[in-house]
């Protein structure tokens, strides 16, 4: 976070205006032109620099612009000043007005590279390549424009001379460092180290080529260009290493790990640049991993070795992939440095380059790689969600490789569990990547446990922090199983909780609990519900769960929507205990079982015991008011022969009973304290349900039609418009009354509430003479006590 003078300083560049700029830069440019003000200068072009830095494209003096091109392109003034012109110019890149001559030796490179027009880049990489060819001039560096390299456009010659150094850096730098700048006086200092040979990160004497592992005191030029060779070797090859002579130009030598080793040092030399270049990366990636199993003496070399062994592993993958004639060779080498990975959990940066190099080469080298992959998506999440980059860069290779892991990776199928862990302890970070990996996740096998897992992420999350916190602290205190536990820590150490905890934070699937268990993992767990970590990851919920319905409605089939449906009305009730929680999630539920029912409308009256045993629940209408009235809803709609031939009158008489009685309960029981006040939409949403179930069982309608006239009445009493207000009770009344002229007319009512496929269609809702709308009109004007004809 910026410090209030640094947001105050920032502002203000901002909020500079376009006239106050310009007379700025004209102020500016009249100090350009004169002698020996390099303070004055110096402190414009540092204001200059922050209003162009500061946000937003700016528009400067065309005149002024070109003095800043000819301060860059100059040799003599201050290094400083040049700098700050050309950091200025940088930032209004791209511009027509900037055009500057290519020049290695000055500050106008890193301009035409942010210009980043073709000609300059094509100038630009003609000239580097040439020095690179040539000897550079005594005294020239070259380094600072190397990654250039990365950027251009490079023909073929070009390309070889750039392979050519690259093995050359990489191969034959120097072993022995250099000894300290020499000091002023005739005597040297006698404490000052001699050159001699650089040595490895466990101090011993190196024996082998210099690489970016090596120890030195200080570097030469060929030993610092060694170790940016090796920064920028994976991109190069990427870019450029494609191509050229393959395993299939190498028959003679295919099948012999012997042969080949014998016929890569014999024709190394003779081999064309790029071949050569793959080569000698192989020799440094393979040296690189020796001088990884080394103990390192200072922990920043431990951390370097680490680093460098990833890099290594991802190198070795990309040149097996551009030359299969060396995956013979890689291959026992890296079988054994996984075994050296199972057991070292600090080089766990270099697993997922090992497990994308057995996913890209496990098919051809006809390898089993499944202890890999189980290893990778059982152990590993368990070990290391806690770390940051490593859960976002473990999450990016599953999404990266999604489509070839769900067809050919049983351990990844059912590693979701795992993979929940880095969601529900890195929430914010990894929520985007997590839902573009959902898809891969979710099958018709997984479907029902992964919505109980969701469902449960924040108690994840609090299990999480409980079991930190547990390891952290070193706790003999001997559970008493007979005691129940008074804290979320005693819990977890408790055998009564056991279960529920080994369920919640387990690796693979297994089967769900039942609700008596769960119900008790989230009354222990309830007071971590205002933990920072839990909440962030009760906010993310609702989001991952609309993806996780939108993928649903593409894989599952009835059955399964059918059991979807169940588990959502039961889960429903068993939430973690969170009010706010509870809201979202219910309300995520609610507006989802819409989408369920018009996928599979059969469910409704397969599902009737349960829908029934669910609305027969006054409790639920306090509890989970949204989903209570989305499932009167469906129960309204789909409780009907045109959507499922088994739903028989005897079916319909039994949901008109529950909601009949149900209705009663909330309304003629208003005068009681113990029943709690409904909302209208619940009552509304009732009342119109009841009005569906009679207009396709004609024998109810007249029970209906009386109910409602007891419903006005009731509803213009005192007692009701003091519950509810004026405004609310006139809309009660309003509904029932239109329902009760719908019912005076039993055809129309049919046709209305119960519509055809037909009529269902958006089409007779938008047309104005359209049937619907036309018979409903027509009802109502025959209802009316004014009304004396049906206009045609």
């Amino acid at each position: 976070m910026l410090s209030a003078g640094t947001e105050s300083l920032l502002r203000q560049a901002r909020e500079l205006g376009q006239e106050e700029l310009q007379k700025f830069c004209v102020r500016t440019g009249a100090l350009l032109d004169r002698t020996g003000h390099n303070a004055d200068i110096m402190d414009s072009l540092r204001r200059l620099h922050l209003v162009v830095a500061a946000g937003g494209h700016r528009d400067l003096d065309p005149a002024f612009v070109g003095k800043l091109q000819e301060l860059v392109g100059s040799d003599g003034g201050s290094g400083q000043i040049r700098a700050l012109g050309a950091a200025i110019l940088c930032h209004l890149c791209p511009s027509p007005l900037i055009n500057l001559r290519p020049d290695l030796g000055g500050l106008q490179c890193p301009v035409l590279v942010a210009q980043a027009r073709g000609k300059d880049l094509l100038a630009i990489g003609q000239l580097l390549c040439r020095s690179l060819e040539s000897r550079a001039p005594e005294g020239h560096n070259l380094r600072p424009l190397l990654p250039l390299l990365l950027r251009l456009e490079l023909e073929e010659e070009q390309e070889n001379v750039v392979n050519k150094k690259l093995c050359d850096w990489l191969r034959y730098a120097s072993s022995i460092h250099q000894g300290p700048p020499l000091a002023s006086g005739f005597f040297p200092s006698p404490r000052a180290k001699q050159p001699g040979p650089v040595s490895e990160v466990d101090g011993a004497t190196a024996t082998d080529f210099f690489t970016v592992l090596s120890h030195g005191t200080h570097y030469s030029e060929e030993q610092w260009l060694n170790v940016l060779g090796f920064s920028m070797l994976r991109p190069w090859l990427l870019c450029h290493g494609f191509g050229g002579a393959t395993c299939d130009d190498k028959s003679e030598v295919e099948g012999s790990v012997v042969s080949m080793v014998s016929a890569s040092s014999a024709s190394s030399r003779l081999l064309p640049p790029r071949e050569r270049l793959r080569e000698k990366a192989f020799e440094y990636c393979l040296r690189l991993v020796e001088q990884s199993n080394r103990k390192a003496l200072r922990k920043s070399d431990s951390e370097m070795q680490r680093a460098c062994l990833a890099e290594a592993v991802a190198l070795l993958d990309i040149v097996c992939k551009q030359d299969v004639s060396y995956l013979y060779r890689a291959l026992p080498l890296l079988k054994n440095l996984h075994g050296r990975l199972c057991t070292d959990l600090s080089l766990a940066p270099a697993l997922l380059p090992l497990a994308q190099f057995f996913l890209n080469h496990s098919e051809v080298a006809a390898v089993d790689s499944e202890a890999v992959y189980r290893h990778l998506f059982t152990k590993v999440p368990t070990d290391l969600y806690h770390k940051p980059l490593f859960a976002f860069q473990f999450v990016r290779f599953c999404r990266t490789n999604s489509s070839f892991l769900e067809e050919n990776v049983e351990a990844f199928r059912g590693s979701f569990p795992s993979l929940l862990k880095f969601l529900a302890w890195n929430s914010p970070m990894l929520v985007s990547e997590f839902l573009a990996l959902l898809p891969a996740l979710i099958s018709p096998d997984s479907a029902l446990e992964i919505l109980h897992s969701l469902l449960d992420l924040p108690c994840l999350t609090a299990a999480l922090e409980i079991q930190r916190s547990c390891s952290l602290v070193s706790d003999k205190t001997v559970v008493d199983s007979s005691v129940v536990p008074s804290s979320a820590t005693e819990a977890f150490r408790h055998p009564l909780c056991r279960d529920v905890f080994q369920y919640i934070l387990r690796s693979e699937t297994c089967p769900v609990p039942d609700p008596q268990q769960l119900s008790l993992l989230h009354r222990v767990l309830a007071e971590l519900s205002s933990c920072p970590r839990v909440l962030q990851c009760a906010d993310i919920v609702p989001c991952v769960l609309q993806q996780y319905f939108s993928i649903i409605a593409k894989v599952a089939d009835g059955p399964l929507i059918s059991r979807l449906v169940v588990v959502l009305l039961e889960r429903s009730g068993l939430l973690f205990q969170s009010q706010d929680y509870k809201d979202k999630v219910h309300k995520v539920l609610s507006s989802q079982l819409p989408h369920l029912c018009h996928l599979h409308p059969a469910l409704v009256v397969e599902l009737s015991r349960q829908l029934l045993d669910f609305v027969g629940t006054v409790s639920n209408i306090q509890s989970k008011e949204p989903l209570f009235t989305y499932v009167v809803w469906a129960v309204g709609e789909y409780v009907s022969i045109s959507y499922d031939k088994r739903c028989t009158v005897e079916q319909v008489n039994r949901f008109f009973d529950v909601m009949e009685t149900l209705l009663f309960e909330i309304t003629q029981t208003r005068g009681s304290s113990g029943v709690p006040r409904s909302s209208p939409r619940v009552i509304t949403t009732l009342m119109t349900t009841l009005t569906k179930l009679a207009s396709r069982s004609q024998d109810l309608i007249p029970k209906v039609s009386l109910y409602l006239s007891k419903m006005r009445s009731c509803v213009q009493s005192s007692a009701m418009i003091s519950m509810y207000g004026e405004e609310e009770s006139e809309q009660i009344l309003i509904r029932a009354t239109e329902l009760m002229n719908l019912l005076k007319v039993p055809s129309v009512a049919q046709f209305a509430l119960t519509p055809s496929p037909d009529v269902r269609s958006p089409a007779y809702h938008r047309a104005v003479a359209s049937s619907l709308p036309l018979a409903i009109r027509a009802s109502s004007r025959l209802l009316q006590k004014e009304g004396t004809s049906v206009p045609g």
